[in-house]
């Protein structure tokens, strides 16, 4: 039981980071949109580059791209409680192996967002990796780092 216990705290660590990250662009959402205005627009990559042609510079659409980072966070960290919730219920039981399931999708959540939203389009698409101010790859790839683990710690058998 203690594995469980161990996987369950996990989880739980997992969701409180995505809420207090949810929560800070809730309570101080210029800070982030800053970066999220900076990395869409390729204002900082490398002046010749010729990929600036992905620049994204439409105000509404920044902040739709915003809101949908926010969004994802939100409901990561919703699925990721629940799912903590789920197993603890069950923590004895035979059936928590079943009650795995939201928190391996809101992990898989997560672990998109930063992947793909902020490695792949952020880093690779928009050249967020040209920017000495606003480049976000490393701090991505830890988080990357760290639900990954949590997530293949979930998935081995107790």
């Amino acid at each position: 039981m203690i594995i469980r216990l161990c996987k369950i705290a996990l989880v739980a660590a997992v969701a409180l980071f995505f809420s207090l990250v949810a929560l800070g662009n809730f309570a101080d959402y210029d800070s982030n949109w800053q970066f999220v205005k900076h990395v869409l627009s390729m204002d900082t990559t490398f002046p010749n580059s010729i990929l600036h042609w992905r620049a994204i510079t439409d105000p509404t659409v920044q902040t739709l791209g915003y809101c949908l980072i926010i969004a994802t966070e939100t409901v990561t960290a919703l699925l990721l409680w629940v799912g903590a919730i789920r197993m603890l219920v069950v923590v004895k039981a035979a059936r928590f192996g079943q009650a795995k399931s939201l928190a391996i999708v809101g992990l898989s959540v997560g672990l998109l967002l930063y992947m793909v939203g902020f490695i792949v389009i952020g880093g690779e698409w928009f050249a967020m990796w040209q920017s000495q101010i606003w480049n976000g790859q490393q701090k991505s790839f830890d988080f990357v780092t760290m639900i990954g683990i949590v997530l293949i710690l979930l998935l081995l058998p107790e």
